[in-house]
């Protein structure tokens, strides 16, 4: 054998006992394990000890600048908004902050629980910070961005000072100053480890088990009253004609005692979608628009059908405001500037001005 082919040989046995190591030992056959880099990817949770927490800072100045841009059209410029999602800042107090534990929470006349008020770790909030905003292009903060954003938060809450800066070397002690930090129950089983001190091998409930003289178990049944029956349609309609479950044909009466069920009912047959508006909704399923739009209805902002009437025709505009975002027009409520690409942008816009079709 040549010395060539003797070198070629011993490669493609080494590539070979490459890719067998590779394999998963767990499953034999399937798969491989990940490499570091690409558990790298996905490894960035941000634990209550601060294991995972990257080396970074920024100020309560750099943060307002980055909140006023990419966080105040949701959580309003002092975080206590409530017209898109619950607020973050209200309920603590200076002597909240002393203590670790927030008075509001247990006072029946308080309006409210904001994020601030329930959240005991600083940990929390800067993991899903990080990992989750802004809304519309989450995991685009850098690092230093999310110190900022948080250094401002926690500003907002009197937890820092207006002149701090956040960072990985001082977070320990802001941690210190969190309001509800010691509202937190860590009784529990949940996870093993001992971040916050205490057993965590107890089970997490405590009951006795009944060996004699015990309650009957109740009997737990359901019913629809007559008015009630055919309110949102045929349930019988509306379930897979597989598996065990099986909806009430809620066109007939209640069945009386041991009367016999009634044949499945077929579900209405679907009219066949438009391959124009099955794109453009997939489109629109990708891009998250449906969080905030239905196509018949209101949820956050107005229903596709609604946009349609008001812009028929006009494709052009619809997909310069998609990119763009707005406010006024529908509300005040504000639509941030969408990521989404041109082609995406016009391709929704054309559905929508034909008329926004199923």
């Amino acid at each position: 054998m040549s010395s060539f082919r003797k070198a070629v040989l011993t490669a493609a046995l080494l590539a070979v006992a490459g890719v067998a190591a590779a394999q998963s030992t767990k499953y034999p056959g399937l798969g491989r394990d990940a490499t570091p880099k690409e558990v790298a990817k996905w490894d960035i949770d941000v634990r209550p000890d601060f294991k995972g927490l990257p080396a970074g800072s920024g100020s309560v100045a750099q943060g307002q600048d980055l909140w006023e841009g990419k966080c105040a059209q949701c959580h309003g410029v002092f975080g206590e908004s409530n017209e898109v999602f619950s607020p973050l800042i209200g309920g603590v107090t200076p002597d909240d902050i002393k203590t670790g534990h927030v008075a509001n929470l247990k006072a029946n006349n308080y309006p409210g629980r904001t994020t601030i008020m329930k959240v005991a770790t600083v940990s929390t909030l800067w993991d899903y910070i990080n990992r989750a905003m802004p809304w519309n292009a989450p995991k685009t903060l850098k690092t230093d961005e999310v110190y900022g954003v948080l250094a401002y938060l926690l500003s907002l809450a009197g937890v820092v000072p207006e002149n701090f800066t956040l960072s990985d070397k001082n977070i320990a002690e802001v941690q210190n100053r969190m309001p509800n930090r010691n509202g937190m129950n860590t009784q529990h089983a949940m996870w093993p480890g001992k971040e916050f001190g205490g057993d965590y091998l107890k089970p997490d409930t405590r009951n006795t088990i009944c060996m004699s003289n015990c309650e009957t178990e109740p009997k737990v049944a359901s019913m629809l009253p007559d008015y009630a029956r055919n309110a949102h349609g045929n349930l019988a309609e509306q379930n897979r004609m597989v598996g065990a479950q099986r909806g009430a044909d809620t066109t007939r009466p209640e069945r009386k005692a041991g009367e016999a069920a009634p044949a499945p009912v077929a579900p209405a047959p679907q009219p066949k979608s438009d391959p124009e508006a099955q794109a453009a909704q997939a489109l629109l399923a990708k891009n998250g628009c449906i969080a905030c739009h239905g196509v018949d209805n209101r949820i956050v902002g107005p229903g596709f059908n609604e946009v349609a009437k008001k812009h028929a025709g006009k494709a052009d505009y619809l997909a310069a405001k998609i990119k763009s975002g707005g406010q006024g027009v529908w509300g005040a409520i504000p639509m941030p500037p969408q990521t989404l690409s041109d082609a995406d942008a016009k391709a929704i816009a054309n559905w929508i001005s034909k008329g926004a079709a199923k």
